[in-house]
């Protein structure tokens, strides 16, 4: 019995940690209600939290609460100075690279590590952060991790953000929303919300908002009006262009091409040991032709006629560029 208690302990306590490694402050009664416990069990989980080594910093007052706080050492993770600056910055690298997978696990993780790293520490990784350029032929990330930490946090709190924003001609807007989820698309980080003021749902591009500052007010989330955060971004890329499926038989082993053209289980299927039918997902024509030609095989497409127009240009444009 003693070892069943310890163990939900224990467990409670990796619960209000994790609670309390986000950038905001959590009022006690809100951390009973949580974790399902009085407010006497929330002090004293605190307290043990302390012995342990965790900066937990309790306010008082009607808005008063508890968060952590950096200190003069890092909490106990099993990290050295080294190992802690290490993280930050791989945590920084995948956030800005949008390593496909876990962009925003990044994203989070970073924004909890760096709410408790002593200052030395922040000041080691923006430094290696400005020193490092990346050699890549792809576009250069242009979305600040700092800038994607404070938006994850205000998710992670449900918390409303004020920033301003510049749209796609370049006029710039107050914004009040409620943040629901980040999405890294490609090279793109987008944030879905709730606009507060326009009453509706809205996707920003992180690359435009400036100057995001967290309000302190916090409130319930809202059901988002898409199966999830990605769907919605997806519906909204794609809302002005129009998306196709294509079929098309591609001269090699399934084997070869599996997971290369964005397809999902079934979309390929063997046609013998040399080639396979493509029945792809929709999405718009230069995707579908750019996926093709990329596989480095011999293929037919059968259908959509437009697919098979776009690639006949494509073909003769770059038949032309060879020959002048």
């Amino acid at each position: 019995m003693e070892g069943i208690i310890e163990r939900m302990t224990s467990g409670r306590l990796l619960t209000l940690l994790s609670l309390l490694q986000t950038p905001r402050e959590w009022p006690g009664s809100e951390l009973a209600q949580r974790l399902g416990v009085s407010l006497r069990t929330i002090r004293r989980d605190v307290d043990r939290l302390r012995e342990l080594g965790y900066p937990v910093q309790a306010t008082m007052g009607a808005i008063g609460g508890y968060r952590l706080v950096a200190g003069k050492a890092m909490p106990p993770l099993l990290l050295d100075d080294d190992e802690a600056v290490a993280i930050a910055v791989g945590l920084r690298t995948a956030a800005s690279h949008a390593v496909e997978g876990i962009e925003e696990a990044s994203v989070r993780a970073l924004a909890k590590l760096e709410q408790v790293l002593p200052s030395r520490l922040r000041h080691r990784v923006g430094t290696l952060g400005a020193a490092t350029v990346p050699l890549t032929t792809w576009e250069p990330p242009t979305v600040d991790p700092s800038r994607l930490t404070v938006l994850a946090g205000a998710i992670t709190g449900h918390e409303r953000l004020r920033f301003r924003y510049r749209s796609h001609e370049g006029t710039e807007t107050d914004r009040l929303v409620e943040p629901h989820r980040l999405v890294s698309a490609g090279r793109r980080w987008y944030l879905v919300g709730y606009d507060v003021e326009r009453g509706d749902w809205r996707m920003f591009r992180v690359d435009r908002v400036r100057e995001p500052r967290p309000t302190g007010v916090r409130v319930p989330p809202r059901p988002l009006p898409a199966q999830d955060a990605a769907a919605y971004v997806t519906a909204q890329l794609t809302r002005f262009a129009p998306v196709y499926r294509a079929v098309a038989t591609l001269h090699a082993p399934i084997e070869q091409v599996a997971g290369r053209v964005g397809d999902s289980p079934g979309d390929l299927v063997p046609i013998d040991a040399h080639s396979c039918r493509l029945n792809s997902h929709t999405d718009t024509l230069q995707w579908l032709a750019s996926r093709l030609v990329m596989l480095g095989c011999e293929f037919e497409v059968h259908e959509p006629p437009e697919l098979i127009a776009h690639l006949r240009e494509i073909a003769g444009r770059v038949g032309r560029s060879v020959h002048m």
